[in-house]
């Protein structure tokens, strides 16, 4: 009959924490993934995702922001509406950082990173009243159209009908449905009669 190492088991039981190890794959280094796309493909698609993925998640964290501080008459509205643009997103960030990884690239990740690749202004730390809340987020939506579009093209031609497929369905089509949500919060309507 064998006795029980209580040590052993335990021992076997304990997390190893505090763990180091080299990077496996530096950021801006590609590995081939066997897609049938050339290498300098894949770079500039990676590199172009990157870029959108920093302006995406800022986008994503000015909905964020401004969901947490929106006031005014029209709070309940854009509480709710602000919360579901953020959510749709975040969907759009993990399809663009699941693509840089299928083209053998790693996706930006870490706020500071992002913070220094964003295109996308700084907003203030303080509250802002609505319109220009609004205003904000539909500039910000027109700087990543803007760039969208240009990336799709340059896609497009490169032969990577994935990227282009994943700009044009989810990055622009989402974008520009956003922006006409907002957009009809700043019309100069009136509020109680015609």
């Amino acid at each position: 009959m064998k006795t029980l190492d209580v040590d052993a088991i335990i021992a076997r039981a304990t997390p190893i924490a505090k763990q180091r190890a080299p990077e496996m794959q530096p950021f801006n280094r590609l590995v081939r993934m066997p897609i049938a796309l050339s290498e300098n493909v894949c770079r500039e698609s990676v590199e172009n995702l990157n870029q959108m993925l920093a302006d995406t998640i800022t986008l994503r964290d000015m909905y964020k922001k401004h969901h947490w501080q929106i006031l005014g008459p029209s709070f309940y509205q854009l509480h709710l509406l602000y919360d579901k643009h953020a959510a749709e997103q975040s969907e759009i960030i993990d399809e663009i950082a699941e693509r840089i990884q299928l083209l053998g690239g790693v996706s930006i990740a870490m706020a500071a990173d992002v913070a220094e690749a964003t295109l996308i202004p700084r907003t203030p730390k303080g509250r802002e009243e609505p319109p220009a809340q609004i205003s904000r987020l539909l500039h910000t939506h027109e700087i990543i159209l803007k760039e969208a579009r240009a990336m799709a093209r340059r896609a497009a031609e490169a032969g990577d009908d994935g990227t282009n497929d994943l700009i044009v369905s989810d990055v622009i089509r989402r974008n520009e449905l956003q922006v006409w949500f907002l957009a009809e919060h700043v019309v100069d309507a009136p509020v109680v009669r015609a």
